[in-house]
Order: structure tokens, then sequence, then C-alpha cells
């Protein structure tokens, strides 16, 4: 089946509060006057030498731009670079919905980005995120992804997606593999760790234990609790309920 590739970040609290608000959504749906005039939750990264900066806010600010790629050490001595697919890793609501390039679908995403500059810690404008045309500004999957905050300071997003090969043939083959990292997103200053996932899904969704730890844990403590209250109404409902009330 296809196989899913992941990035993983820890310690990173994407839950806080004022990260959280740090953006601007009329902006990132493409409207002109929020491109021009950003949200005020978007400071201090609202405007960097008195251009509007796009996109604004702390969330865009951080996203994580490392660059990861997989090669499969063939029996022979070569090295064959696993193709890894950039489309289809966002929601569709989010990159249909949710985000919209100013002017729309505009091949001209220069002019459409005109007076605006970068966020500080990028390496490029959001025009020209990825070498394919169509995968550019705000509706750039991996920004997309980015900016669907974790609610655990540790996580993982989707980064690329391995799609399967036609009949039985395994979509990763046993054997040895290298990850080439372009190290460009610093997590020491969090005290933080990257990691890489490969994983596939089922139906239900990916493997994630978290959820059933939850209910077993939340089941003991109900059952616990139950337990006292019926030992509790055993000795003091009868008491109560034999008393002799006289006015």
């Amino acid at each position: 089946s296809n196989v899913y590739v992941y990035y993983g970040l820890s310690n990173f609290y994407q839950n806080h509060r004022r990260y959280v608000k740090s953006r601007d959504d009329s902006q990132l749906n493409g409207d002109p006057k929020s491109l021009m005039e950003p949200s005020k939750e978007c400071e201090p990264y609202a405007f960097h030498e008195n251009k509007p900066i796009a996109p604004c806010g702390a969330i865009a600010n951080s996203m994580f731009n490392d660059t990861l790629e997989l090669f499969y050490n063939d029996p022979n001595g070569t090295k064959v670079q696993i193709l890894l697919n950039t489309t289809g890793i966002a929601w569709w609501t989010d990159k249909h919905v949710k985000f919209g390039n100013p002017g729309g679908n505009s091949p001209n995403l220069t002019a459409a980005f005109q007076g605006t500059t970068k966020p500080i810690n990028w390496r490029r404008p959001v025009f020209d995120l990825d070498a394919d045309e169509g995968n550019n500004g705000f509706i750039n999957e991996d920004f997309i992804v980015w900016m669907r905050t974790a609610a655990l300071p540790t996580f993982r997003k989707l980064y690329r997606i391995i799609n399967k090969k036609s009949g039985m043939v395994p979509t990763l083959p046993r054997g040895n593999y290298s990850l080439e990292v372009v190290y460009n997103y610093p997590v020491r200053s969090f005290e933080g760790r990257k990691r890489m996932i490969l994983s596939t899904i089922s139906w239900m969704g990916g493997k994630n234990p978290f959820l059933g730890i939850a209910y077993i844990a939340v089941g003991s403590v109900c059952f616990f609790l139950g337990v006292v209250l019926l030992l509790v109404h055993h000795k003091c409902g009868n008491r109560n309920n034999n008393a002799d009330i006289s006015n």
C-alpha cells in the first residue's frame, strides 16, 4: 500500500495560546486587504522593514523547512532515489476552502504578492516555495500542513507520500536505505528533537496508541470511583433510610 513519510518534532508547543492565535485567516484565504494590512494578532510578525509579511504570524514564521530525501541502496552498489509525492498531503478542505492566493489561481504569483515581504525566518518568499508552479503561495501543501497546529508538544506531520506500485511489487522492497537531510530547522534552542517516520495506514487510520491508553486509563478511574461510590452507598445509604425522623 501507500507509504506515508512524516517528520516529527518533540518539545515544540504549537498549542500555546498566543502562538495559535498568531495568524490572519483572511490573509491566508487570499483577501487583498488583509494581505497589505495584516491582523494585529500577527504582531510582532506582521511587518518587517515597513512591508507587510505574507504570511504573517508566529506559526508561519516557524514553519518546518528541512528537506528529506530517501534512497534505496541497491545490492549492486547504486543508490536509487525514492520518489516522494508532494501532493495530497494536506486536507482537501484546507487547500480548497480555507487557503487561497490573492487574485485566485493567477499564474503570476510574483505580481499577486508584490509589496509584501517574506517571514523573517524564511529563506525564500511564499510565491517560490516549491518548484511546482501549482504548489506555491498560500496553497503550498507543506505550508498548509504546518499551519494546522498540533495539540501536543510531541507530534508528527505528513511530509510526503510514496505511492504504491502496480501488481504485487512492494512499495519499499526489503533492503538498506539511506536518508539524506538538508538541515535548516534548528531545535537546540527549545531542547527539541527531530525524527522521520515511515508508516502505512488502514481504513481505521494510522497506528496511534494514545487513544487506547487514554480510554483504558479513564475507564479504570471510572470503574474505581464506581466501586467506591457503591461501597459508600451500601454503608451510608441504609443508615439514612432507617433513620427515625420526628418533628
